[in-house]
């Protein structure tokens, strides 16, 4: 008989385990004696990218808990720009197979293919007319 497997919950904020797997793929966080403002910190950010990721809402409306919108979404973006959510991918995808495992023999894509409604527009060509019989206006 099989293994009983975990149940895995959302993950709405990175637990603490999983943190301490993913924090040394993040960058290196700038040096706390720069001028400018204090960096919000990488988890922070990191759980305001998955609140909209979760959610789909706009980058202005993350709650304030998680730093600014814009922060979070120039963080996102170098982020993306570095390769960094594949790397974090790829590490999430180990963790999974080991908590629940992945049959990686078995893939399998999903698409549809629908015709457009009522075929789509179809060019009719307008019948020419004679010329009009009736008077332009009043004279």
């Amino acid at each position: 008989m099989a293994a009983k497997k975990k149940r895995l919950g959302t993950i709405w904020r990175i637990p603490d385990d999983l943190w301490r797997e993913l924090e040394p793929l993040l960058p290196a966080p700038r040096s706390a004696g720069l001028p400018g403002r204090p960096q919000v910190p990488f988890r922070k950010v990191l759980d305001g990218i998955l609140y909209v990721l979760r959610t789909g809402c706009q980058w202005k409306a993350v709650p304030k808990e998680f730093g600014s919108g814009s922060t979070c979404h120039k963080r996102f973006q170098e982020w993306e720009q570095a390769g960094l959510f594949e790397q974090l991918w790829e590490k999430l995808l180990g963790r999974y197979d080991e908590l629940r495992g992945i049959q990686w023999r078995f893939q399998s894509l999903d698409s549809a293919i629908v015709k457009a409604p009522l075929g789509g527009r179809r060019r009719v060509r307008t019948p020419r007319t004679g010329a009009n019989p009736a008077p332009r206006g009043t004279s």
